[in-house]
């Protein structure tokens, strides 16, 4: 196993080796999610853990809405501008667009300003960002040989969120200095900005349509977005192993919203109780965990695909996740959250880039773009409805074990479907 580690890394080695477009692309991907991270890091200490403004669980499922639910509905509109536009220029303007809302956040919260705009910019900067990750995902087999794809795609895909992860150290280091009121936010946030300067730059070295799609052209927004809404789901249709793996991908995206909304009231209860293990840093520490399990999965996720297959890849995921839900979420205390962090972010990220690989293997180009913008908009939306069902039943300090059962019923669920498909198809 440790032989096909390094040899997965050593693929992505001479893979950016042999490509510079390889290269410059995953300098488009880390810069963003170096930002990313930064950002979303900031903007959490901004609304969660910020003694100067204070929320509820409602509010913070009403934040975590304005933040993605746009998204979800421009989402189609995303994959029929990635597989119709030159996707250079999608990077290029999306990152430079980036730009100046992270920076129109950044004086909002300098100046003390009220929720609302600071809430409508933030929703835009992420929304822009997502359909930036599409777009590179979409890209990537025109930089990368097909061969090189699963061990680049699990390398590169998890390495960026371990990039991410870095943003948000210097995030809460930067509040940290600054201090936890809207100041000390609105300076981390407006060190974002430098990610979406990097990102354009890189994107703006390509040449014109050297990203795809391949044979693109203009189509009217409203037809393309039908006509997307349709290719894309049946293009999941037709293909089983990306339905299941999809299907995996969503039911683990309901239990993060489950567990992203437990495990922030457990450490903000924390923070005010005693021993200070918890607010925004113990949240820190939790986003480092879930990142050194993705970045686990990034190695061990080309170890198991050759030998496994797709499917029994989905399907060994979701069993490691159940039983890591009922386990270590379902006692409800910082130390095991901190645990299931780890191990969820392992299992998840696995699912994940097992799906990736099967769109970007399975799916033909022409489809790619609105298979991922269509995968992130019913992922945002299976996020955003766990929190806000949530949200309305679970205790202020985040002690509710029903809810945490339930995230391990989910997976059971989704794991008994995968199976059922899977004895259909045999």
């Amino acid at each position: 196993m440790r032989d096909s580690r390094k040899q997965a890394w050593r693929s992505t080695a001479t893979a950016l080796r042999h490509s510079p477009g390889l290269a410059r692309l995953t300098a488009v991907r880390f810069a963003g999610q170096f930002g990313d991270g930064l950002f979303q890091a900031a903007l959490g200490g901004a609304i969660l853990f910020n003694p100067e403004r204070h929320t509820n669980p409602v509010d913070i499922a009403v934040g975590f809405a304005v933040l993605l639910l746009p998204y979800s509905v421009i989402g189609p509109f995303a994959g029929a501008l990635l597989d119709r536009w030159d996707r250079r220029l999608v990077l290029l303007w999306a990152n430079a667009a980036r730009g100046v809302l992270v920076a129109s956040a950044a004086a909002v919260l300098l100046a003390g300003g009220p929720q609302l705009p600071l809430m409508l910019l933030a929703l835009a900067a992420v929304g822009v960002s997502r359909f930036v990750l599409a777009g590179v995902s979409a890209s990537l087999p025109h930089v990368a040989a097909r061969s090189w794809l699963v061990p680049v795609n699990s390398v590169l895909a998890t390495a960026g969120s371990v990039v991410a992860a870095a943003g948000a150290a210097v995030a809460v280091t930067t509040i940290g200095a600054v201090g936890a009121g809207d100041t000390g936010s609105g300076v981390a946030v407006a060190l974002g900005v430098s990610g979406s300067i990097v990102g354009a730059v890189a994107a703006g070295g390509f040449a014109r349509h050297a990203l795809g799609p391949d044979g693109a052209r203009p189509r009217s927004p409203v037809r393309a977005v039908l006509a997307g809404l349709r290719t894309g789901a049946g293009a999941v249709a037709e293909h089983p192993g990306v339905a299941a793996a999809m299907l995996g991908i969503g039911a683990h995206r309901i239990v993060f919203g489950l567990n992203t909304l437990i495990t922030l009231l457990v450490l903000r209860a924390a923070e005010t109780t005693s021993d200070g293990s918890g607010g925004l840093v113990g949240f820190g520490v939790a986003v480092a965990c879930t990142a050194a399990g993705m970045l686990v999965a990034a190695v061990l996720t080309p170890v198991l695909l050759p030998r496994l297959g797709r499917p029994r890849t989905v399907i060994m995921g979701l069993i490691a996740a159940t039983v890591v839900q009922f386990a270590f979420v379902t006692p409800l205390t910082i130390e095991f959250l901190l645990v299931a962090a780890f191990l969820l972010g392992l299992a998840g990220q696995t699912i994940k880039l097992t799906g990736d690989a099967a769109m970007q293997i399975e799916i033909d180009d022409a489809r790619r773009g609105q298979v991922f913008a269509l995968q992130d908009t019913v992922f945002n939306l299976a996020f955003l409805t766990a929190i806000a069902a949530s949200a309305f039943v679970i205790a202020p300090d985040g002690h509710s074990p029903a809810l945490a059962v339930a995230g391990g019923l989910i997976y059971a669920c989704a794991l008994a479907a995968v199976l059922a498909s899977r004895r259909m198809r045999d």
